[in-house]
């Protein structure tokens, strides 16, 4: 990650430690991995962040070139939260599997889907290893095999 998505992510973990709601902009192809202390989320375009949800985020990485919007009114916060469920509903599809290295094939081609393959490299094993539950070797060894 450069410097400077690394500055935006460090302004972004604070306004959210603070309770602040951001929306993921619905109009452009990035997002937000929300690292927990045991796990991460995505946020993908038109879901909501901050609030009570992601008080405890203890590290933020930036997908694609993020960009974040204030919600307008009620209407726009409650269609954002509809989107947050969507994509956590997605991340959970994948989980359900129960074998780690579909779980790390799977979660690699969707984010190959939303934003394209050199976006995805850029993105460090540990970051699709706890989104889907499966050790940071595990993603690797997917992504290995790939290259083959």
């Amino acid at each position: 990650m450069s410097s400077g998505n690394q500055d935006i992510c460090d302004q972004v973990r604070w306004q959210l430690k603070q309770g602040e709601l951001l929306i993921v902009n619905p109009r452009r192809k990035n997002g937000l991995i929300i690292y927990k202390t045991y796990h991460a989320e995505f946020a993908g375009p038109g879901a909501i962040v901050g609030g009570q949800f992601d008080l405890d985020v203890s590290k933020l990485l930036a997908v694609g070139n993020l960009s974040l919007v204030t919600p307008s009114n009620s209407q726009a916060r409650k269609q954002a939260y509809k989107m947050r469920r969507q994509w956590v509903k997605l991340t959970k599809q994948i989980i359900d599997n129960p074998v780690p290295t579909e779980r790390a094939q799977v979660i690699l081609n969707q984010f190959e889907h939303w934003f394209d393959v050199a976006t995805v490299a850029d993105l460090p094993d540990e970051a699709f290893a706890l989104l889907v539950g499966v050790l940071p070797q595990t993603i690797r060894k997917v992504r290995n095999i790939e290259l083959l």
